[in-house]
């Protein structure tokens, strides 16, 4: 089997989440790139909101690697995305072995997996605020966890004092960890959140600026020649091909309401000769009328639901197109197609009506993991009887769901979930966002 060597990389991760690992890989991306290097990020798991912030710090596009949704050769060709860049810049979820229980299509999820697969050193993120040398046995727990594992070494973040910084690295060097950097604390170097995590690149205030600052924070605090020198990577087999589009012209939504869309698959239908063609809901725009499929990615429909319903050329091109053509919504485009939408404060917007669903932000629950559905139905690209992988992240509470379900999901540990999907007529709706389908 050929193989294709991927070039030199790193991926940054950390004990936990909220250790500060994003604003280390957006430092990072920029201030490589400033040094004349062509920087390929990538987004270990499912997240759809950090590749934006990648895009706008390395100036390329970023992709997510995912071992649980992926299968090998799927992980393989998004990887090779890196090609011709001259060093890799991954960024993890969570904590480096969080994962889940049951194995996916090539492993379990984790950020260790994507390293270990890519063969991309891990730099761990440690938040040192509240200990000194004992940040050095987590840390060594770390490393020692998966011997196989490769580790560069630490990046130690929060660091109170010059004198908290030389205890910590006392405990490190005692138990062999290299330091590649230590970063003061300072509170104005946190990105804006809301509740699916941070905000989006494109509502940012000032997001070059910010970018900027991170590159300089670590230029001063971070060994950037010992990092490049630690990059490596591995060989993976020569890549396939990335997903196949849904149709051939695909209308797809594409403003702060409805973002939520891997760059994978978007990339894939390009590449394959689809024509995609965006219009922006908020702004009132109807799908284009010569789609042959309307698309609707996840996104806040919540947070704008007022100025969607009010959105009469957006709305009434959507019921035009599903008289006789298909359109498809994920989360937040499931939603917009729905009756009706209650925002947080309880009130009511009327939504396309093409399904008749009703959710409701009012009475939050919160939703979260891998998903692998099994359609009873088809969708646009994939027959009934396919299988699909996809993750689901979202605080709404189906209210009403009258119509016949698009498919039987279920979670990572196979339990059946009740977030089922929707189809009516050319209309069809799921709660997770589509990852890759099952060979």
């Amino acid at each position: 089997m050929s193989l294709v060597r991927l070039p030199p990389g790193l991926l940054v991760s950390a004990p936990a989440s909220g250790t500060g690992k994003t604003t280390v890989a957006l430092g990072l991306l920029r201030a490589l790139r400033d040094e004349g290097l062509a920087v390929q990020p990538f987004k270990s798991g499912p997240d759809y909101i950090d590749p934006a912030f990648h895009e706008a710090a390395a100036g390329r596009r970023s992709f997510n690697l995912d071992t649980w949704a992926m299968d090998e050769s799927l992980f393989a060709t998004i990887a090779t995305e890196a090609s011709g860049a001259d060093i890799v810049v991954a960024e993890g979820s969570m904590g480096l072995f969080d994962g889940v229980a049951g194995r996916g299509a090539s492993g379990f999820g984790s950020s260790a997996e994507t390293a270990r697969h890519a063969g991309w050193p891990v730099v761990l993120v440690v938040d040192v605020s509240g200990q000194a040398q004992s940040s050095a046995a987590a840390a060594l727990g770390f490393r020692a966890y998966d011997p196989e594992l490769p580790f560069a070494g630490v990046i130690l973040n929060r660091v109170a004092s010059p004198r908290h910084e030389r205890l910590a690295r006392l405990g490190m060097d005692r138990v062999g960890i290299p330091v590649l950097g230590a970063l003061p604390r300072r509170g104005d170097l946190q990105l804006p959140e809301r509740h699916l995590g941070l905000i989006q690149a494109v509502e940012h205030p000032d997001l070059e600026r910010a970018i900027a600052d991170y590159a300089a924070f670590l230029r001063e605090h971070v060994d950037l020649e010992a990092l490049r020198k630690l990059a490596a990577s591995t060989g993976l087999p020569a890549s396939g091909a990335l997903p196949t589009p849904p149709a051939q012209r695909i209308a797809l939504a594409r403003d702060a309401a409805f973002s939520f869309a891997y760059p994978h698959l978007l990339e894939g239908w390009r590449r394959a000769g689809a024509e995609v063609m965006p219009f922006s809901p908020l702004a009132d725009e109807a799908p284009d009328a010569s789609a042959d499929l309307v698309w609707l990615p996840g996104g806040y429909p919540e947070l704008h639901a007022g100025r969607l319903a009010a959105s009469s050329r957006f709305l009434d091109g959507l019921r035009r197109h599903a008289a006789t053509g298909p359109v498809h919504g994920e989360c937040g485009g499931y939603m917009a197609l729905g009756k009706a939408l209650v925002d947080k404060d309880g009130a009511r917007h009327r939504m396309a009506g093409l399904l008749g669903l009703v959710t409701s932000y009012e009475q939050r629950k919160f939703h979260l993991g891998y998903r692998r559905a099994i359609l009873v139905a088809g969708m646009p690209g994939f027959e009934q009887g396919c299988a699909l992988r996809g993750h689901e992240f979202h605080y709404s509470t189906i209210v009403e769901q009258p119509d016949p379900p698009l498919a039987k999901v279920l979670d990572a540990d196979g339990n059946a979930v009740p977030e089922t999907g929707s189809v009516r007529g050319f209309v069809t709706g799921t709660f997770f966002h589509l990852i890759a389908g099952e060979a």
